[in-house]
């Protein structure tokens, strides 16, 4: 018992070191997403919206808001464990970390969190500035909570083994780039998949985002393009492989040194 004390205090220490970060540096965590959403409801949802009516059964202000405010939060949950591990990897303090006592799940486990945490903390902001711009009246708020965290977690361990892989600073922004971004886009954020044609359609359901973003809009507006019971299944099942595999990177020494 004072064996599994001692580790919880070692990973709620990691946990709050990555959260003290983030509320240290908050010009740069914080306050990006916000101004940068705020211009995404300014322009999609005031201006063109106007023009396109109602979306889904719902007015287009409304059926954007869930999007965006899971953008912010997958690509927050992974750009904050991606840029803190590898930072830990090039100072080396890393090293420190792999040969205390502590098991590298709980290492990996507390930086997930502080992925998590700063993901949910900018996703409140985030929700906080659609509110100023439509009513969001949550439907099932235990779907809506739990799709945050799950999708938080998934992010954040991809932000993980995004690190590990990575040798310079230059190589934690290619899979946001060329990877995070369009499948964000792509994932329904600004659209219902109803309006595809139907190859681009089938395409589209091979997107995960597109399963996490209609997750958590049928958790505040009620509905969605995807079945929750299969958008769960996914979403799940991203969690046990993406951990399995980090903590597999991690046991095996796989990238821990850049």
């Amino acid at each position: 018992m004072s064996r599994l004390k001692e580790n919880l205090v070692g990973m709620r220490t990691i946990i709050r070191r990555e959260f003290t970060r983030v509320l240290r540096i908050w010009v740069q965590t914080i306050v990006p997403p916000a101004i940068t959403m705020t211009l995404y409801f300014i322009i999609f949802g005031s201006l063109i919206g106007r023009r396109i009516g109602e979306m889904g059964g719902h007015d287009y202000m409304s059926y954007i808001a869930p999007g965006l405010i899971m953008m912010s939060i997958i690509t927050n949950s992974y750009s904050n464990v991606a840029s803190s591990f590898f930072g830990a990897k090039f100072g080396r303090h890393i090293e420190e970390l792999l040969v205390s006592p502590l098991p590298n799940q709980y290492i990996l486990i507390g930086y997930v969190m502080g992925g998590v945490l700063r993901g949910l903390l900018v996703g409140a902001v985030v929700t906080g500035v659609a509110l100023f711009f439509t009513d969001l009246d949550v439907k099932h708020p235990l779907i809506t909570l739990s799709t945050v965290l799950l999708t938080a977690i998934v992010f954040s361990l991809g932000g993980f083994i995004n690190a590990v892989f990575s040798r310079k600073f230059d190589d934690i922004s290619i899979v946001p780039t060329f990877i995070l971004t369009p499948l964000t886009y792509l994932g329904g954020v600004f659209y219902s998949i109803e309006l595809l044609p139907e190859f681009w359609e089938s395409l589209s359901r091979a997107n995960p985002i597109l399963y996490m973003v209609n997750a958590f809009r049928f958790g505040i507006l009620g509905s969605s393009d995807i079945g929750i019971g299969t958008a769960y299944a996914i979403i799940i099942g991203f969690v046990v492989a993406l951990y399995s595999f980090s903590l597999y990177l991690m046991n095996r020494g796989v990238g821990m040194r850049t």
